[in-house]
């Protein structure tokens, strides 16, 4: 055996390891037996004799050789040092008399299967156009972050090192809620405020603690594939509620078939079409949510980004004690990893709400909160919303103008007018927008195809893609949408 060559080869494998020489020689020699390079019976050189072979001080192969014979991998005699008998990865389900082992079971459980998204972008590409949901991250103000943040962890204590409250820090609970009253039209007090760890958060806590398993849940179709998972996870029954170009459309015999416990719905830039609730909608879901005892989940994932018209004021604020719960993130308007969201309970579901939460979910990051706090009050967080809507606005246009100019003949743009990213819906209804999503992904592009995104058998699926365009620059977009125009003219013909 070339002990030699052994360790050399190991210690090339275990450079991102900065292991000291005797804790390499003992990897080394246990993964060789328990690979069966050194088999059971196989002895050993002499302390000295390896010790000089290696170029190592001999108490380091003493070290090796009482580690391992301390874990049973080698047996010490009169003679030396020997291998004792080991099953190795190759002969382990052959040995005489046994039968070989069933292979090990491996995978996700048939329900976490069902609880995986279609179409959804892997992580490497979230700075490809066009992921939706990414924000414009290089143009976020990180050196003054980093002030905030140092700022906030000088002041903290160490009692501010325990677990927190459940709801959230005050102060970061307050900013919120001075913002929505302004820039939202909410009515509320701090004390309605939960922090969470992002929308995604915010619709597991709403699924199990505001319904049962069995209850019926309405979401808009097509939708959020995240609001399914969520309702799924929670072993609650979804029904896809058809979405057209005023939102949201239930009927009246749906109320009575299927009586919602709750109704999820993204009324200010819908998701994925970007349609926009009417007012008339908005007020009879309020009125029939009541009737029925319903809650309306309203996610208002991107609405601080308005490009045409004024804002909107939110559901939640169109009547006192409306049945809304109302859910916000700071993943769009600041950046992903942030991992910072909330929600709006409310009155009468503050206590109950904060009871459920209390030891069982306790807050922390408390630096993180203080530091987003100070950002708000400051009036840095209204500033930078209103350099992110101009840029937004300049890179829309020119996603609109280049798809028009590229594709207008074959596809419409829908929902522009708000948000981060916009629909491009073919004019075919059969077209395979799931292999053209596939191969753009395969050229760097990401469009997740708008079929993947229905939800139940109640309509034909739209048809085209889904395009975040925040983080495209407006010099990348007709590049961008050429490839883009080569996928669906292959597809569908000249």
């Amino acid at each position: 055996m070339d002990y030699q060559l052994l360790f050399s080869r190991f210690a090339a494998q275990a450079e991102a390891a900065p292991w000291p020489r005797q804790r390499q020689l003992h990897e080394c020699l246990r993964q060789a037996i328990r690979q069966g390079t050194l088999g059971g019976g196989v002895r050993l050189p002499a302390s000295r004799t390896l010790a000089h072979e290696l170029g190592i001080a001999r108490n380091t192969v003493l070290y090796a050789y009482d580690q391992l014979a301390t874990e049973g991998f080698v047996r010490p005699d009169r003679r030396g040092t020997v291998v004792a008998p080991w099953p190795s990865a190759a002969n382990a389900n052959t040995a005489a008399g046994h039968r070989p082992a069933p292979a090990l079971r491996t995978g996700l459980s048939r329900r976490a299967q069902a609880l995986q998204l279609t179409g959804s972008a892997e992580v490497a590409d979230a700075a490809a156009a066009f992921t939706p949901g990414v924000p414009a991250l290089q143009d976020f103000p990180l050196t003054l972050w980093r002030r905030l943040l140092e700022r906030a962890w000088s002041q903290l204590r160490k009692p501010q090192l325990n677990y927190a409250d459940p709801q959230g820090e005050a102060t970061l609970r307050e900013a919120i809620a001075n913002h929505l009253r302004v820039a939202r039209g909410a009515l509320l007090e701090p004390g309605q405020v939960f922090i969470t760890d992002g929308t995604q958060h915010s619709l597991d806590l709403v699924a199990h603690a505001f319904a049962d398993a069995g209850d019926t849940v309405w979401i808009e179709s097509p939708g959020y594939q995240g609001a399914l998972a969520a309702f799924k996870g929670a072993q609650l029954k979804p029904i896809g509620m058809v979405v057209d170009a005023q939102g949201i459309a239930p009927s009246a015999a749906d109320w009575q078939r299927h009586r919602p416990k709750l109704v999820y719905i993204t009324p200010s830039h819908q998701y994925p079409t970007g349609s926009v609730l009417s007012m008339e909608r908005r007020l009879a879901l309020i009125a029939q949510a009541r009737a029925a005892s319903a809650l309306l989940i309203e996610d208002d994932y991107d609405s601080e980004f308005r490009h045409d018209g004024p804002p909107l004021s939110c559901m939640q604020g169109l009547a006192t004690d409306a049945p809304v719960l109302y859910l916000g993130t700071f993943s769009k308007t600041l950046f992903p990893a942030l991992r910072i969201g909330f929600m709006v309970v409310p009155a009468a579901l503050v206590a109950p709400l904060r009871q459920l939460l209390h030891g069982r979910s306790p807050r922390g990051r408390v630096a993180e909160q203080w530091a987003l706090a100070e950002f708000m009050h400051s009036g840095q967080f209204s500033l930078h919303l209103r350099r992110m809507r101009r840029l937004y606005r300049q890179r829309r246009d020119a996603l609109v103008a280049e798809l028009t100019r590229q594709l207008g003949d074959v596809a419409d743009v829908h929902g522009g007018s708000a948000g981060m990213h916009l629909a491009l819906r073919l004019r075919d209804p059969h077209a395979d927008d799931v292999s053209m999503s596939l191969w753009l992904r395969a050229r760097g592009v990401v469009a997740p195809a708008l079929s993947q995104h229905a939800i139940g058998q109640r309509t034909q699926p739209w048809r085209g893609f889904l395009l975040g365009y925040a983080q495209v620059p407006v010099e990348q977009m007709p590049e961008r949408v050429q490839l883009l125009a080569r996928a669906v003219r292959a597809a569908t013909g000249p």
